[in-house]
């Protein structure tokens, strides 16, 4: 972003990549958006619900509230009747916008100082049922514990600052998290568990995001 923050991170695991939107604040940073490679996606609104969330199958777009407003299914994947997409353009921020006109023309745009990067995250997939899905594609290793340990650096962040403002240990020690820190540990939590690797591992990053 112009303020130097950072506004999109793609990994590559093998194969298949992803894009993480992040937004335009330094201390918190949340996560907007998670595209990957495989056809799953989700965007979130700022106060961290659920707006547009994609798989392989189609996909729904909920309002802030957790009301599904519209859902669709991508018309290659069955010869049966389905719900065709009308084209969805959503502002994540004034600087990131995402834009879906079909299951391959999934766009992610960046708009600054005059400049534009484009991202296409769609995918096409020539199946006729999900038993043919390809393999889903994860965040790696070294992403996952990167994700967990921004989490936990935030978190002790907010205790140094709880530490300032309530001086009295009884006081801080009953403070929880702040909510959008809640919901990150529990969104990395569940990438953790749809990825390919090992328990240890996976116990680990529990271990650091619930600390």
């Amino acid at each position: 972003y112009p303020s130097g923050n950072l506004a999109i991170i793609i990994t590559r695991e093998r194969d298949q990549h992803s894009l993480i939107v992040q937004d335009d604040e330094l201390k918190t940073a949340k996560i907007r958006a998670l595209f990957q490679s495989d056809g799953r996606s989700t965007c979130y609104y700022r106060n961290g619900n659920e707006w547009i969330n994609m798989s392989i199958q189609g996909g729904q777009y909920l309002d802030q509230s957790g009301s599904r407003v519209r859902r669709w299914m991508w018309p290659n994947l069955s010869p049966e009747p389905h719900v065709a997409l009308s084209p969805i353009f959503i502002s994540l921020n004034r600087h990131v916008g995402v834009r879906i006109l079909a299951q391959d023309k999934i766009f992610v745009s960046f708009l600054a100082m005059g400049q534009q990067a484009k991202f296409n995250m769609g995918t096409r997939a020539q199946v006729s049922s999900a038993s043919q899905l390809p393999p889903a594609a994860q965040l790696g290793e070294d992403e996952l514990l990167l994700l967990a340990f921004r989490v936990r650096i935030l978190q002790l962040f907010d205790r140094m600052r709880g530490c300032l403002n309530f001086p009295s240990t009884e006081q801080w020690n009953k403070m929880q998290p702040p909510k959008y820190l809640m919901t990150q540990a529990v969104k990395i939590l569940e990438l953790c568990m749809a990825a390919d690797i090992n328990e240890e591992l996976r116990s680990s990053i529990k271990a650091i995001v619930n600390a």
